[in-house]
């Protein structure tokens, strides 16, 4: 009896598993674009933040997926830590939803629908044409299979009606609330999902593993379902472990929001009274039919009140995450991009404050080239990981003032303003390129680490002669950004010079290095990636210096005009 019930326990929880993310992952799918637009242009305020937060959980089905998502956003700038811990209290409420999914399963005969949900998801997934309809397929797969889990583990589960000494256990684990929440907390953190933990524990109580006697076992299940709680934090804490420091003090808000959650009503659990408030949130009598409900109803109103009493204090659940997870000097204390819609219809002060994120845009993909060839020189794979952080604030920079810029575009402008446009735009996607060949230093820095790989003493002096030629290229670009200043970029494209001058000598002295023997081929394979990925940096910095050379306009200044300028600098 019992290898039967830990085979079926397994082979049902994976199913239940394989299907939640089955229908999570198709959800995405059909709505992903929707929720990215939700998650991002509807938290400015508190109420629909936790709104929007329980909507898109309850579409994919999946708190821990939502919770991961906002971490990422986070390490994105694409929200600030208030609009996440927002999303977070409302991803709470709307993972309730599928212990009512479950609740249904006992007033239902699952394989009646379930067998025709996998059949029909199947066909529609393999014969669809279109993209939509075998998403909606794999929805209804999933759908499927969820439910075939549920009945396995209900099969699995069934003879513990008739296990007196098991009923004793989780009787007397229940009767003791803390143990019976660190069991909870213990078990969805080992499975990473408190959709499944608590499936389980209705289909333990839907089979008797708690006794027959419904509001004894009702009052014996609830410390578990609050454990719950605490252990699905678990996986926003593992999605935060190398994310931003806005990210892991959301991760933290998940948790602390939970924690004191259950501290203060896991005392009224062991008096009663919460039980009680369930009873009579209720609106049908206990039984074995109904106790799946009654478990939902007590997930829901946990949630529900635990955001109720959190909301108006969001502040303050900022202020404590702040303190838990102070900024580290590594940490990249990146603002919001901040483009005010309000002045798209003064457009030359939009135009102004677009120009000012470009400045800060600009000093962002700097930072991230300067943490790669960093790490490039000391090994470090911590700047290396933090390349790839500050690459996605730069990749936020790019689409918030390409959008800004595109609707700015719609209104009544200048002709002057109207030629700029396009010029900020390449300007804008240069910056982002540069950012993308610091992540390709990083990934040459990560072989030369994994090859343990080192550099001749002529190799490094020629790599710091690189880093200082285009750092002061990147300087002198960002100060003919700031002011406007055609001086300053007609230097750079000295620098520009030099860096090309630098490819070509010292490729050829690295030849030579490896025919005399003093490096490896694969130091000079990493060695040369390194020279051409810097002077395509010099490039698009190129790229910067000609649209500032031409006051941001196109009109009347050809390339023919500047390449000549250019030369005339660099002979």
């Amino acid at each position: 009896m019992i290898k039967g019930m830990i085979l079926g326990t397994i082979g049902g929880l994976g199913l239940f598993l394989f299907g939640m993310d089955m229908m999570s992952e198709a959800l995405k799918k059909i709505s992903g674009q929707k929720i990215r637009s939700l998650l991002t242009s509807l938290t400015k305020n508190r109420i629909i933040a936790v709104l929007v937060g329980a909507l898109v959980t309850c579409t994919i089905q999946s708190s821990s997926a939502m919770t991961v998502m906002v971490v990422g956003f986070l390490n994105a700038s694409m929200l600030t830590l208030r609009q996440a811990l927002g999303l977070i209290l409302g991803a709470n409420i709307g993972t309730t939803m599928t212990a009512w999914l479950v609740s249904t399963a006992a007033a239902i005969d699952i394989k009646t629908y379930s067998m025709p949900a996998i059949g029909i998801g199947f066909l529609m997934t393999v014969l669809g044409k279109t993209q939509k309809t075998r998403s909606t397929g794999e929805l209804i797969l999933g759908f499927g299979v969820l439910f075939v889990g549920i009945g396995f583990m209900e099969g699995a589960f069934a003879p513990l009606k008739d296990s007196y000494q098991t009923q004793q256990v989780l009787i007397w684990l229940g009767h003791n609330p803390i143990l019976a929440c660190m069991a909870g907390t213990a078990f969805t953190m080992l499975i990473q999902s408190s959709s499944a933990s608590i499936a389980m524990l209705q289909v333990l109580a839907f089979n008797g593993a708690f006794g027959s006697d419904w509001n004894v076992a009702l009052r014996v299940v609830v410390p578990f379902i609050l454990g719950d709680n605490i252990g699905t934090t678990i996986t926003a804490q593992i999605a935060a472990l190398r994310g931003s420091v806005a990210a892991r003090r959301a991760a933290w808000g998940h948790t602390v929001f939970n924690v004191i959650g259950v501290m203060y009503i896991l005392p009224l659990t062991w008096l009663g009274w919460y039980v009680d408030f369930i009873e009579w949130l209720a609106p049908f009598k206990l039984n074995q039919t109904s106790i799946m409900a009654y478990m939902a109803i007590s997930h829901s109103a946990f949630n529900i009140v635990n955001t109720v009493v959190f909301l108006p204090a969001l502040g303050l659940l900022e202020a404590i995450v702040v303190r838990i997870v102070p900024a580290r000097p590594e940490d990249i204390a990146a603002r919001p991009v901040i483009l005010e819609k309000h002045l798209l219809d003064t457009p030359e002060v939009a135009i102004e404050q677009a120009r000012q994120e470009i400045v800060r845009m600009a000093h962002t993909a700097k930072d991230a080239l300067n943490q790669a060839l960093e790490g490039f020189d000391k090994n470090d794979a911590r700047k290396l990981q933090l390349t790839r952080k500050t690459e996605d604030i730069v990749d936020n920079f790019q689409y918030e003032i390409t959008s800004y810029l595109a609707k700015l575009s719609t209104k009544e402008i200048s002709e002057k303003l109207s030629a700029e446009l396009p010029v900020l735009l390449h300007t804008v996607n240069d910056l982002e390129r540069v950012s993308d060949h610091a992540v390709n230093i990083a990934e040459i820095a990560e072989r030369k680490i994994d090859q343990k790989i080192f550099f001749s003493d002529s190799a490094k002096a020629e790599s710091t002669r690189l880093k200082t030629e285009v750092n002061q290229m990147f300087d002198y670009i960002i100060a003919a950004l700031e002011n406007n200043n055609v001086d300053v970029a007609r230097t750079s494209l000295v620098n520009e010079n030099n860096l090309n001058r630098m490819q070509v000598e010292f490729r050829r002295s690295h030849v030579q290095r490896m025919t005399e023997g003093d490096c490896s081929a694969e130091a000079g394979l990493i060695f040369i990636d390194l020279v051409d990925n810097i002077e395509k940096v010099g490039d698009h910095l190129t790229n910067i210096a000609q649209s500032v050379i031409g006051g941001l306009q196109w009109d009347g200044v050809d390339g023919n005009t500047l390449t000549g300028e250019y030369k005339a600098l660099t002979e």
